[in-house]
């Protein structure tokens, strides 16, 4: 066991760390613990990241990394980091960096922390690897002593593949204030899974967290997802105020870096045309007005189901302009490419074309 030095300073990037333990986690998946030579204690706020100075061949890269341990065990720093097929710096870190290695290390820094957003109950929204800073205020709130009002949803493709699964439960099993839900997008083989199974969408986020309106989002993952979720809490009328997202390509490291986000959010003051190809109609609307009600505004007959994204029965080729769809699973990524949208909750943006 290592000595302590009890009167040690808080850590400055000025010193290098020494990796400590390697520890698997799922596929190309490990975390990696630090400390500080020195004896020194790590200070940050749960959801900062760290930039490592990586000695790959033909030259040292640097690459960031969500600090996925909490400052409320202050005498070791984390990173949990997965390997994409381009990695480089990350590639590295799982086949080369071992304990007692040291290297470079800068920060910590970012914005993305509920340090920075106090409220009386959070909703946690990863996937993948993004689960890392949710890592990290999940443990803080643990460690603080009083009972957290959580509830952490997760999507993975495979529950084999839930970083932090076991850790989470055990949390969890011992504060009812911390509910957990997982969704994947398939379970693994040979292995019976309980929990739900599909892409997150608005009917899924209304089971898990009921009253998600009343609470403070924190969102990570890779763009297409967080993208998703926005879509989902702007149609179902939550405050983006209250919304807050780290992103995988480029980490914020103060609030003057932070890109404002725009989403297309369908206007009922904004004026909009759908024009019905085969039936030769064409209809002025609002853009919160969805291909299917202007359909049958104007006489016209679209088969149609749940009405909200789910069978798939309203299913329209789309042959000009742009919609904005929000579904809950009804349609694939493949038709969508090739055209098709759902009626039932594609609203037109500007003038649009349909096969109807």
């Amino acid at each position: 066991m290592p000595q302590l030095n009890w009167i040690a300073k808080p850590w400055s990037d000025t010193e290098q760390l020494e990796c400590a333990m390697v520890v698997p986690e799922a596929g190309d998946t490990a975390t990696f613990t630090f400390r500080a030579p020195s004896g020194a204690w790590f200070d940050y706020q749960p959801g900062q990241f760290v930039t490592l100075d990586l000695p790959v061949p033909g030259g040292n890269v640097q690459r960031t990394y969500t600090i996925s341990s909490s400052p409320s065990r202050p005498l070791s720093l984390s990173v949990t980091v997965k390997a994409q097929a381009d990695s480089i710096g990350t590639r590295w870190m799982l086949d080369h960096l071992k304990p007692g290695m040291r290297i470079k290390a800068y920060g910590p820094n970012g914005i993305f922390s509920a340090h920075r957003h106090p409220a009386r109950k959070y909703l946690f929204i990863s996937a993948g690897s993004g689960i890392t800073p949710m890592m990290s205020m999940t443990t803080w709130a643990w460690d603080s002593g009083e009972m957290p009002d959580i509830i952490f949803v997760h999507a993975a493709r495979r529950p084999s593949e839930i970083i932090f699964r076991e850790r989470l439960e055990q949390f969890a099993n011992r504060v009812p204030g911390l509910e957990l839900r997982f969704t994947v997008e398939e379970p693994d083989p040979f292995r019976t899974w309980y929990g739900f199974q599909g892409r997150l969408n608005q009917i899924m986020l209304g089971l898990m967290a009921p009253d998600y309106l009343e609470r403070e989002v924190f969102c990570c993952g890779p763009e297409p997802f967080m993208q998703a979720v926005r879509d989902m809490l702007n149609a179902l009328g939550f405050d983006m105020e209250h919304y807050h997202q780290e992103s995988f390509g480029a980490p914020v490291r103060t609030e003057a870096e932070a890109i404002e986000i725009d989403d297309v959010v369908p206007d009922a003051d904004t004026r909009a045309e759908i024009v019905f190809a085969a039936s030769g109609v064409s209809a002025r609307c609002a853009e919160t007005d969805t291909v299917l009600a202007v359909a049958k505004g104007a006489g016209l007959n679209v088969p149609s189901g749940c009405t909200f994204g789910l069978c798939g029965t309203c299913k329209v080729r789309k042959t000009a302009g742009e919609v904005h769809m929000v579904h809950n699973g009804g349609i694939s990524d493949e038709d969508v490419a090739e055209g098709w949208i759902l009626a039932c909750c594609a609203n037109p943006i500007g003038k649009v074309t349909v096969e109807v």
